[in-house]
């Protein structure tokens, strides 16, 4: 019997889980396969928005929310997707301790109607370990197209414990479900359990279970009898986490001697057989699938296409280059929109602080360095991810991004890489931080560290402003044909980052991080119908509005810093320009020049501030710029020296450079490692300066050959 809420809550859940929990408050645990609609259970249960995307261990942390029903208080704790309680992955352990060890007062088992069988073996492993469980068959409106019928009752009958048929998407069965929980936290049901039987050992169980209830409270006693039994090395190692010690080793040392004849392993796979023959008795008995008089149409199965190995990249790169260049083009007018007030205010601060006597050098710090900075960060940086977030969480909905991940994994095994790595990547195009984040779903700790240091090389949100104004200054003209040519000029330095991280990834795997690469599993979702509303507030609320408030806060102590050393002189020169004059020789050795360099430095804190940066340099004010007040922005820069070589080395640059200072700060907390963390930003720094070379000997060695 699983632990009691007065007597387990302070010690396993607030302390040991970290799970916030106010007294008299039940704790219920959301479990299932991965793609099961898990999240939009918990969504539809507490009524917060989080983001439901499709893909197998996009959920790598608890997301937790609360609900009130019957004047009762719930916390609703959405673990990781996993298949099976014996964890291969560290999200998957996540799940696996919280449901053994956090002795929840409720574990809802989620599983999908159109593949029951498959699901049915996790729920028979959390039915040992915790008799409080909810069986909820999800997605039955999907079964029901399918012509897939399912006796929920007689299934409620055989298991003994409660049986809810629901669609989350459509808000059926969520009722059901809530006073099924409440019955079970509040005993309001007596569970007629029937647990799996094995009949081969129940004997040597029971023996081992009169030493564990003797040693062990708490904690089920058969469950713990059977694991000790099966002598799992990965579960003896959660076991010494959270029991104690001592009792777990003179009780393990008494089942070794009780089992010494016995072929542990031959147990698991007798305990593995007689649950799936379960699962199988269930399908041919409870489980039918309509026939009909019409012959079946044959449908079209698109993963054919696009997953295959002739067309799945080629469709991959043009909807990149489709996303991109709606971007670009629907960003523009907001951007000037947003520009023009934000800019426009700054004259309305200006005459209060005039009003206010307040000093010249406070308004200069605060207006024309912190304010300035933060207009410029919005207006370049909310419209462009106002758009893109929401396209690209239509993907995740849809279930087109495992596609992606499946097409690429074939590169990333020649790599020694992990395929999962494909899908941290894909993260990192929001945000490099979360990308790095995101490197917890990858199992072994040699590729997370190849996915974590590399992530870089993919360009966050901060850096596409940088890449869409030079390449729409340069590489586009007036012709209506030639406006998708920054797409396709972004598109293809994408696919470059790409190529980068593959190349990095096998140079790390032969050096610094020998080792071949691992396999994993990867279930391709079904297509489904994205909820175009949910997702368009979730892409906004969870992803624009809490990368741009990152940004902000991070922009803003940067600003007051910049206008500080552009306002401090040393001689006749600011302290700024003597960097700029130190730095101009190596800037001009791989085609840029020392005020690019700069630009980049003190960009550290937030990508999206380089530009107002090196035109602040440019054009000698102290003080950042706003653009739409310069009449011709690509003027400036030729002025300045720049060439189609300048142009292509900044965007690379800005793709390969350093990570930004709260990446860095992400990576320090994942890895632990301060050695990481200094390799993970000089990597990227070598990389950038090896490719900006590069192209610049090929570049004057062209120009010297046609003079």
């Amino acid at each position: 019997m699983g632990l009691t809420f007065e007597s387990t809550r302070s010690k396993s859940l607030k302390d040991t889980f970290n799970i916030q929990a106010k007294e008299k408050t039940f704790v219920v645990a959301l479990a299932g396969n991965p793609n099961t609609g898990k999240s939009t259970i918990f969504n539809s249960l507490t009524g917060l928005h989080q983001h439901t995307g499709n893909w197998p261990g996009k959920t790598v942390v608890n997301a937790r929310g609360s609900y009130k029903y019957k004047d009762e208080d719930f916390l609703i704790v959405d673990l990781p997707g996993t298949y099976s309680i014996f964890a291969s992955s560290t999200e998957e352990t996540v799940a696996r301790d919280f449901i053994c060890f956090g002795n929840p007062d409720v574990i809802a088992v989620i599983t999908d109607a159109t593949c029951l069988e498959r699901n049915l073996n996790l729920v028979f492993q959390i039915m040992e370990v915790n008799c409080n469980v909810v069986l909820c068959i999800n997605l039955i409106d999907e079964a029901e197209k399918k012509g897939i019928i399912i006796d929920g009752k007689a299934i409620e009958k055989k298991l003994g414990i409660p049986v809810i048929m629901s669609s989350a998407r459509n808000n059926i069965g969520i009722d059901e479900l809530k006073e099924s929980i409440y019955d079970i936290a509040l005993n309001k049901i007596k569970l007629n359990y029937n647990p799996v039987t094995y009949k081969n050992i129940e004997n040597t169980v029971d023996k081992i279970k009169k030493m564990v209830e003797k040693r062990f409270l708490n904690i089920n006693p058969r469950w713990l009898s059977i694991r000790l039994m099966d002598g799992n090395e990965n579960f003896l190692d959660s076991m010494s986490k959270y029991l104690d010690k001592d009792a777990l080793y003179y009780t393990k040392k008494s089942v070794d001697e009780l089992c010494k004849n016995t072929d542990r392993e031959a147990i698991r796979d007798y305990i593995t057989e007689q649950n799936y023959k379960l699962a199988e008795f269930i399908k041919l008995n409870y489980i039918k699938r309509k026939r009909t008089g019409k012959k079946a149409v044959k449908k079209i199965n698109p993963d054919l296409i696009i997953t295959s190995k002739k067309y799945g990249i080629p469709l991959m790169l043009l909807m990149l280059c489709g996303i991109l260049w709606i971007t670009i083009k629907g960003a523009n007018i907001p951007s000037d929109i947003l520009s023009k007030i934000l800019f426009g205010f700054e004259d309305v601060l200006a005459k209060w602080f005039i009003e206010l006597n307040v000093p010249k050098w406070l308004y200069g710090m605060l207006i024309l360095g912190v304010y300035r900075t933060l207009a410029w960060v919005i207006s370049v940086m909310l419209p462009p991810m106002a758009i893109f977030f929401p396209l690209f969480t239509l993907l995740e909905d849809i279930g087109y991004l495992p596609r992606v991940a499946f097409n690429l994994d074939h590169l990333f095994k020649k790599a020694c890489a992990h395929g999962k790595q494909c899908l941290t990547m894909c993260m990192g195009l929001g945000c490099n931080a979360a990308g790095v984040i995101g490197c917890r779903i990858i199992d072994s700790p040699r590729e997370k560290l190849i996915a974590t240091v590399t992530n870089n090389f993919v360009p966050c949100n901060g850096r596409f402003p940088t890449l869409i104004i030079i390449s729409s200054l340069f590489f586009a003209s007036s012709a209506n044909f030639s406006k998708i040519i920054p797409a396709v000029i972004i598109t293809l330095i994408i696919l470059f980052g790409i190529c980068v991280t593959l190349s990095i990834s096998y140079l790390l795997s032969k050096t610094l991080l020998k080792g071949v690469s691992s396999t994993f599993t990867l279930e391709l979702p079904p297509y489904r119908r994205p909820q175009v509303g949910r997702v368009i507030y979730t892409s906004i609320i969870d992803r624009t509005i809490f990368v741009l408030w990152r940004a902000v806060i991070v922009a803003a102590p940067a600003g007051a810093v910049i206008w500080i050393l552009s306002n401090i002189y040393i001689g006749d020169i600011n302290i700024i320009n003597h960097v700029v004059m130190f730095l101009d020789p190596l800037g001009k050795l791989i085609g840029m020049d020392g005020c690019i360099l700069v630009a980049f430095l003190l960009g550290l804190p937030a990508n999206e501030i380089v530009l107002p940066i090196l035109l602040m340099l440019y054009l000698s004010t102290n003080t950042m710029v706003d653009v739409e007040s310069i009449l011709s922005l690509k003027q400036i820069f030729l002025n300045h020296g720049w060439t189609y070589l300048t142009a292509i080395n900044i965007m690379l640059f800005s793709l390969l450079h350093w990570p930004c200072a709260t990446t860095l700060l992400t990576i320090k907390k994942e890895t632990k490692s301060l050695k990481w963390t200094v390799l993970s930003a000089f990597i990227p720094l070598i990389t950038a300066f090896a490719v900006c070379l590069c192209t610049t000997l090929i570049y004057r060695g062209i120009h010297t050959l046609c003079v």
